[in-house]
């Protein structure tokens, strides 16, 4: 039977864009601005992501301790939060819609692997978190799922396929429990 062998990995078909000197000045920034608790003035941080080639909105709130892997694969749109120890590891586009909230240590992975290949190849697949959509702390949402409009992803749950607009999911993997009613 056939083994994983990790020795023949090769993620080069994957380009994370930017230079090297652009990936390794934004690992330092992000360690220093993003990662860390000690400035907690989003300004400075909106305009860091906007100089590292983001496109962020006005009225973004990015809390403490936030992990962003490549600034110029995110879009932020306007009124939009990201909480203290969010992940968002984004090797390719993440688009975050207006009014959304992304819950204290919610992780938004664009990458996985193929676990069927000898040599357990990269996936990667963008992540659109729609307006007003609201994933709740320590949730997951995984590689190519796209939250619709008002959609919840309720604390702790992991979403693996899209999520329709209006709709509250929960549980692992994430299933439709109710309607999202807002008065």
């Amino acid at each position: 039977m056939p083994q994983t062998n990790l020795s023949a990995y090769n993620n080069s078909p994957y380009a994370p864009g930017g230079s090297a000197l652009k990936r390794v000045l934004w690992y330092y920034v992000n360690l220093m601005f993003f990662k860390s608790a000690w400035l907690p003035v989003k300004d400075i941080k909106v305009s860091l992501l906007r100089l590292f080639g983001a496109k962020v909105g006005r009225g973004v709130v990015i809390k403490p301790n936030v992990n962003i892997k490549y600034a110029w694969n995110l879009s932020v749109g306007n009124h939009s939060w990201i909480g203290e120890g969010a992940w968002i590891d984004n090797l390719v586009m993440v688009t975050i819609g207006n009014n959304a909230c992304i819950s204290q240590g919610a992780i938004l992975q664009t990458g996985s692997h193929n676990y069927k290949k000898t040599n357990f190849d990269l996936i990667t697949g963008p992540i659109t978190l729609q307006d007003g959509v609201w994933i709740g702390c320590g949730a997951i949402i995984n590689q190519g799922v796209t939250a619709a409009s008002h959609s919840v992803l309720t604390s702790g749950s992991v979403a693996s396929k899209n999520l329709e607009a209006y709709t509250i999911y929960q549980g692992n993997p994430a299933i439709a429990v109710r309607t999202r009613i807002i008065e």
